[in-house]
């Protein structure tokens, strides 16, 4: 079996409200995602998942191999803006640097269901460094298909190359269960085939056999509970704030504000940090440190509060 260490990395803007996909194209999202992780659990205990959003990119999880953990963040990821795909891929990657099995093979699980603004060279060149140092990705193409199919198969055929298949375009046309149109597809199967052993729990809400785990079930039902009452709350409170960031808050890019996204991700790890410690490190001066090394910092914070 193989050994994987693998980030997921979710679609979180505006574009997931959608009912395309239902009851919507973020929930059908975290089915889908559900599936995955216990996907990947399931197939070798010594596996390990992280979670990270793409619109403002976030570490919503390190890696870890509770599935537990890991679906409770995952029900709370809400809508907001756009996403920023290379930067979170260039995140998820740094994330993947610092996992602790160094024999497991890298590999980034991304959903993608909302228009890329990334310049084709940026694709290419960010492909073409992840061929070298031997990163897999798969790629879930949804809601936007369209619009993304050319960049995203560019970013695939870059990555593997003539001879190359470990990297994977699946793309999900409109439907009722994303998760279906993925469970004979590789990103599930894995590279040997072994991935979709053991899911039959999928048939259950979240993925979690109530009768095996009944804490779990209920948990995760609450926490889906109060997202959506979130949802409806924040749909009321801020349907103007909404329109004027869909007018104004698109990101472009350019490099000086991919770097302010940058800055915003590491703020808000700083901020997870603060809240969940009794002393808070002093904050560097971001404007002297490189897109890397900003990137770096937060995943070091990320890996302290994990390990307190």
């Amino acid at each position: 079996m193989v050994l994987e260490s693998t980030i997921i990395c979710v679609d979180n803007s505006d574009y997931m409200r959608n009912g395309d996909f239902l009851p919507t194209r973020l929930q059908a999202q975290q089915d889908a995602v559900s599936l995955i992780c216990h996907s990947k659990i399931r197939s070798n205990p010594e596996n390990n998942v992280g979670l990270l959003t793409l619109a403002k990119p976030e570490v919503l999880t390190t890696l870890t191999t509770d599935v537990g953990k890991l679906l409770s963040k995952l029900h709370q990821v809400q809508p907001k803006g756009y996403i920023s795909l290379c930067t979170g891929i260039r995140v998820a990657h740094l994330a993947l640097k610092h996992r602790q099995g160094k024999h497991h093979k890298m590999r980034i699980v991304i959903f993608v269901g909302s228009p890329i603004d990334d310049d084709d060279k940026e694709i290419v060149k960010l492909a073409k460094k992840f061929k070298k140092e031997k990163v897999c990705v798969d790629m879930v193409n949804f809601g936007e298909d369209a619009a993304n199919t050319d960049k995203l198969t560019l970013f695939i055929n870059t990555l593997n190359g003539k001879d190359g298949s470990g990297s994977h375009l699946v793309t999900v046309p409109p439907g009722p269960h994303l998760s279906d149109a993925l469970v004979s597809s590789p990103v599930v199967q894995g590279e040997d085939g072994s991935g979709a052993v053991g899911i039959g729990g999928m048939g259950f809400e979240f993925g979690v056999d109530p009768n095996e785990d009944p804490e779990l079930a209920l948990a995760l039902r609450v926490s889906m509970e109060e997202q959506r009452q979130r949802q409806e709350e924040e749909a009321r409170r801020n349907v103007s704030a909404t329109t004027n960031e869909q007018q104004t808050g698109q990101p472009a890019a350019d490099g000086s504000n991919e770097e302010a996204m940058l800055e915003q991700a590491v703020a808000m790890s700083l901020a997870t940090e603060s809240n969940t410690t009794t002393a808070s490190p002093a904050v560097p001066d971001f404007s002297a440190m490189t897109e890397e090394e900003q990137i770096a910092y937060a995943m070091q914070m990320s890996l302290q509060q994990t390990r307190e």
